[in-house]
């Protein structure tokens, strides 16, 4: 649907549905919400289910791997359940009896939601989960190249809103899929949810419609003098091969205290790395990314062995992953960048100031706002490091990519959509939760003055 005029009718159509479904629950009662809540996730979590709708999610869009991407959606959808239990999101939310406040908790109306072709399979069940634990409605945009995925999802939740008394339109698929949809989506809705690519995201940004979206990623690792370095170099590896590294939070540089290069390379090795040298990294960088410096969608979350064999390079069959040496940052050095695949880019630093300075110049030049981590028993290392780095989230001693978006062993929320802040070009800076989805209406009963004195606010400043 290339034509512009096509195209706005048509998801007129879908808002006018969604509005009047959502207008059906906008009183609906917090354990009504709650209960459909766990009904969803469950229509999603199902065994049977999951594992059909990953592999369809793998084969479809020609990304990933299936039984990873049944691991994220049991994580990230009971995660995120788990994080809705006993939070208020239906009347008075917060009371404030000295200063005489209420807060009321309101619906935004219809959610435009923007789904990545890189995690088709649990996005569509999280953002689901949040609009209707916040009363609004829900309309999905998915990537062409995961539409069947998109609605295989929206059609299991459908599926249950119906099987429970509540309008199917609440969660609605875009079929006709194309840019132009995409677009007059972001227009025509209340809030957009924009998960995906940053062109994608700035044109959310541009639609003039309120909307939470994403920076780029490319978290990258710091190897601190007093790391584990074996269990290190175990999460490096756990995390840059899931689901073929289509987690915009896999670690794509890892940052090395050069007194201890050589043997976390030899632990890397051990766990499955393979370091290209000189030769070998002309060939992939020539197969990664086109002649306009344009990452190749050839290589994107695609195992390491096929990108190596597309590279010409004759990698042992037990490698699943590659290393790439690097000690420059910029334009020139295109390993320093997001690379979406199972290869991370390996420096090394002399002193902790060095490792600081070089993640911010990492994520200047590419992941401004998103993530770091570093793997030290030195607490005055992370606060050092959180205090002066440009980014949202610091994971400590764990593998980012299973981290960053929430996990059973830590306690960031679970999420889909991570904002980066300013840094990123996001107006927010934490993990996007049902909580961003909702409107508020403050409540101000009159209370007794309390206006200070100019003594208690100047002090001696006034007679300077």
């Amino acid at each position: 649907m290339a034509d512009p005029k096509e195209a706005a009718a048509y998801i007129a159509g879908l808002v006018e549905r969604a509005r009047a479904a959502q207008k059906k629950i906008e009183f609906a009662t917090q354990e009504q919400v709650d209960d459909m809540c766990v009904r969803i996730a469950w229509a999603g979590c199902k065994p049977d289910f999951a594992k059909k709708l990953a592999d369809f999610a793998a084969e479809e869009s020609g990304m990933g791997y299936g039984p990873d991407k049944v691991g994220k959606i049991y994580s990230k959808v009971k995660g995120s359940l788990r994080d809705m239990r006993g939070g208020k999101s239906v009347g008075v939310v917060e009371v404030d009896d000295e200063k005489g406040l209420l807060k009321y908790a309101k619906p935004v109306g219809v959610i435009g939601a923007l789904v990545p072709c890189t995690n088709p399979e649990a996005t569509p069940f999280v953002k689901a989960m949040g609009a209707i634990k916040t009363r609004n409605a829900i309309i999905m945009a998915p990537h062409p190249r995961t539409k069947k995925t998109n609605k295989m999802a929206v059609d299991q939740i459908r599926a249950a809103l119906k099987a429970n008394g509540m309008p199917e339109d609440l969660v609605i698929n875009i079929e006709e899929v194309s840019v132009e949809a995409s677009n007059e989506l972001m227009k025509q809705t209340d809030l957009v949810l924009a998960t995906g690519g940053a062109g994608m995201v700035k044109a959310a940004y541009s639609s003039g419609t309120p909307a939470y979206g994403v920076g780029a990623g490319n978290a990258v690792s710091i190897i601190a003098e007093d790391a584990d370095l074996a269990d290190a170099a175990n999460k490096i590896k756990r995390s840059k091969i899931f689901d073929h590294a289509t987690s915009c939070s896999t670690e794509n540089e890892v940052l090395i205290q050069e007194e201890l290069y050589d043997e976390m390379v030899k632990l890397l090795e051990k766990e499955g790395g393979y370091m290209v040298n000189a030769e070998e990294k002309k060939s992939l960088q020539a197969t990664m990314w086109d002649e306009n410096g344009v990452l190749s969608r050839q290589i994107v979350a695609q195992p390491a062995q096929k990108i190596a064999k597309l590279a010409g390079i004759n990698m042992p069959e037990d490698k699943c992953f590659i290393m790439v040496p690097e000690d420059k940052v910029g334009a020139e050095a295109p390993f320093c960048g997001e690379k979406l695949s199972p290869v991370t880019t390996v420096y090394k630093y002399k002193t902790f100031d060095d490792a600081v300075e070089l993640v911010n110049n990492i994520t200047d030049f590419s992941g401004a706002g998103h993530s770091c981590g570093i793997h030290t028993m030195d607490e005055r290392k992370v606060k050092e490091l959180a205090r002066r780095v440009k980014v949202s989230r610091v994971m400590v001693n764990q593998p980012q990519c299973l981290a960053n978006s929430g996990a059973w062993t830590n306690g960031m929320p679970m999420s889909m959509t991570l904002g980066c802040g300013t840094w990123g070009g996001n107006i927010a800076s934490e993990n996007i939760t049902w909580k961003n989805l909702l409107n508020y209406t403050w409540v101000a009963f009159e209370i007794e003055n309390t206006m200070p004195s100019d003594e208690e606010l100047f002090g001696a400043i006034m007679y300077e």
